[in-house]
């Protein structure tokens, strides 16, 4: 009872700083379930990112990562945009600078670069158009067919990409630490204990374990996919913060894990804490150099105009 009036008070004050400050709260859906119950919004990278492009709020709260917020600053530059815990970083970002990015296209001058959002603003900035999860494959169909294309940074996401578009792309190195311990072996053990579950699978995990799902999806694509199967078991593979909503919005299902301890700890750090102290100080304000800015927005709109 005390945990529960202790989370009452600061959502409390929360709704009521909102309100003052003009502000609305974007929070992704590997976010821990008190922050995804009290954000305006909920989505998957793209999703927050068109919600950022059009929201008319003075201030955004975003509850996710790094690159994230990064993203809405780029694309809301008269708008603050708050990072409740500078802390919340991401692995598969951090795997790539601008300076690698400028090597693999003097490498390969004539290739048009596809860039995950997974990526920093200066990554994006030198990339020709930015993709998610979930429109990966159609951005890459927008390109001619007879161009080279460097799709960075995450190989599986890249594999997937070509599984499904049959291109060839120049993949870089990069990976997302946390499906990557996604293990097939781990994956095989619940698919043999749940065998008439539906497995769905992030494009993230690794080639071997994307290969054992029904469908592979981003985490919108496996929310609306879990809404719409006559299926009572579903197996997830991606990281665990999305059990929260798909729990909530059908509760009739079971939903099992593919691993039960691939977890994020940077999506983790955010917490109704941190949240209210960011609305209350206006911490952390998230800049973005404003040459580069332009540049990276440059990618990000045409990744907008394809949309899903």
């Amino acid at each position: 009872m005390a945990i529960a009036a202790k989370e009452e008070r600061l959502i409390s004050r929360i709704e009521r700083l909102k309100k003052e400050r003009q502000a609305i709260i974007l929070a992704h859906n590997y976010q821990i379930g008190e922050i995804q119950d009290v954000a305006d919004f909920l989505g998957d990278s793209l999703e927050l990112a068109q919600k950022a492009s059009r929201t008319d709020a003075k201030v955004i709260v975003f509850c996710g990562v790094h690159f994230m917020a990064e993203t809405a600053a780029i694309l809301c530059p008269t708008q603050t945009v708050l990072l409740p815990d500078l802390s919340a970083g991401c692995g598969m970002s951090e795997m790539i600078s601008g300076d690698e990015l400028r090597s693999m296209k003097a490498a390969h001058p004539d290739a048009l670069v596809v860039c995950y959002v997974n990526s920093s603003a200066e990554v994006k900035a030198e990339s020709d158009i930015c993709c998610t999860s979930s429109n990966a494959a159609n951005v890459v169909r927008s390109i001619p067919e007879d161009r080279e294309i460097i799709f960075v940074p995450d190989q599986y996401l890249g594999a997937h990409v070509m599984r499904q578009t049959g291109r060839n792309l120049i993949l870089y190195n990069g990976y997302c630490p946390t499906h990557f311990r996604i293990m097939v072996s781990e994956l095989e053990e619940t698919k043999a204990a749940h065998p008439d579950a539906l497995v769905l699978a992030h494009p993230e995990c690794t080639s071997e374990v994307s290969a054992q799902a029904d469908q592979v999806l981003s985490t919108s694509g496996i929310c609306l996919e879990s809404k719409k199967t006559d299926k009572k078991e579903v197996i997830v593979a991606t990281e665990l913060g999305i059990l929260h909503r798909l729990k909530k919005e059908n509760p009739e299902k079971e939903f099992i894990p593919a691993c039960k301890w691939c977890d994020c700890a940077h999506m983790k750090v955010n917490n109704l804490e941190n949240l209210l102290w960011s609305l209350e100080e206006m911490r952390y304000p998230v800049v973005v150099d404003e040459a580069i800015r332009l540049r990276a927005k440059k990618a990000i709109d045409r990744m907008l105009e394809i949309g899903k």
